[in-house]
């Protein structure tokens, strides 16, 4: 029986975290939830799950929730709730599924408090991935993934040492875009970019999808989780999403993860990790799929790769820069002010803008992600909504 904390339970990832919960009775126990502000779906889970501590973002509402529950379920709120179930004594590993960088500080208060963590959130390893990983080396815990792209490497890999890696391969789908004439690119609408191909994901996730975005903030977090330099990591189109990603060796061996495609099962590996627990929920039959293919990126469609390579060969703040400035630029795209081709051209203007720092601290890290939704808006015009 492991015990496991859920933060960001009601969002894409966190229920389907819920659902290999529910398959391995004997295996999980869910002993913290976190949620946004979803209250309503957090109760159920609550009632469902039964788990010794809940948090929701608003305290308001976490009062409110505190008297339907009673005393027998601590119930927190605010980014103080999210430390305090991030380190609870009863807790063996954290599964971070919060989008932005709410994460990152239960993230490294969970590391310090001897728990092994399981990112989902890309935000953790891409704004503070050295922090992270010498964190987690001095703590003598494991930086599990439940990316599945991250998790088919992790498989593939099978603890080989970084020097036996020629190159890690991540695939992409290519997104709803992968065929679409860079001219169209002005007129693409907020629905359109939302019908992903192959996965049902986030809002945000979604648009990073087409974008490519998802990608390369994808690109650097291999950098940190594998411990190679970024001109080892390399992004390959495959429409269908069967081969998760792969891993080159030296020799020239080249080893995959193949499924269809489910989250359900990189979650499951990264919770019983190191065991492989039966399941049925993932069935894959190759000869009704018939055929894989595999195609280069357009670099010049999608440059947010190139950007994404940028930050993770600079270093430093950079690449929190490239995150923060993309979720400004997909706020304003999906809320009107920005067309979808200038969610790049935005993202490329803030880190001209950045002065870079090597080896920041966290607080330095912070600072330049505050920093750059700062730039982005005023590149953007406007400001943020009210």
């Amino acid at each position: 029986m492991r015990n496991v904390v859920l933060l960001g339970s009601t969002g894409s990832i966190g229920t389907s975290t819920l659902k290999v919960a529910l398959d391995l009775p004997d295996r999980l126990r869910l002993v913290g939830l976190a949620a946004g502000n979803n209250a309503e779906l957090l109760t159920e889970q609550t009632w469902r799950h039964q788990p010794e501590a809940i948090s929701l973002a608003d305290p308001e509402k976490a009062r409110a929730l505190q008297n339907v529950l009673g005393t027998k379920i601590q119930v927190f709120s605010g980014p103080e709730g999210l430390i305090k179930l991030a380190t609870l004594p009863a807790a063996q590993i954290v599964l971070i599924a919060i989008v932005g960088t709410a994460g990152l500080q239960p993230a490294l208060a969970a590391i310090r408090a001897g728990k092994d963590i399981a990112v989902a959130s890309k935000e953790i390893l891409v704004m503070a991935g050295e922090i992270v990983m010498r964190e987690a080396q001095r703590y003598g815990v494991r930086v599990l993934t439940v990316d599945s792209e991250h998790s088919a490497i992790f498989q593939c890999l099978d603890n080989q040492p970084a020097a036996s890696v020629r190159r890690l391969w991540l695939t992409a789908s290519g997104g709803p875009f992968r065929n679409t004439a860079k001219e169209e690119f002005p007129g693409i609408t907020v629905e359109r970019a939302l019908k992903h191909p192959s996965w049902v994901m986030g809002r945000k996730i979604t648009i990073d999808s087409a974008t490519l975005f998802n990608k390369g903030l994808e690109m650097i977090e291999a950098r940190w989780l594998f411990g190679v330099g970024m001109d080892r990591v390399g992004v390959i189109v495959h429409p269908q999403s069967i081969v998760h990603s792969l891993v080159e060796f030296v020799d020239g061996s080249l080893l995959a993860q193949l499924s269809t495609p489910d989250m359900c099962l990189p979650i499951q590996y990264a919770l019983t990790y190191p065991d492989r627990v039966p399941s049925d929920r993932v069935q894959t039959h190759l000869a009704k799929l018939g055929s894989l293919t595999f195609e280069e990126p357009d670099l010049e469609r999608f440059p947010a790769l190139n950007l994404a390579r940028e930050a993770g060969e600079k270093g430093g703040t950079l690449p929190a820069v490239l995150n923060a400035a993309n979720e400004i630029a997909v706020e304003a795209f999906c809320n009107g002010s920005l067309r979808f081709d200038q969610i790049s051209e935005t993202v490329a203007t803030v880190m001209r803008r950045h002065r870079r720092l090597e080896h920041p601290t966290l607080d330095q890290i912070l600072e330049a992600d505050a920093g750059a939704r700062r730039d982005a808006w005023d590149v953007i015009g406007g400001g943020p909504p009210k």
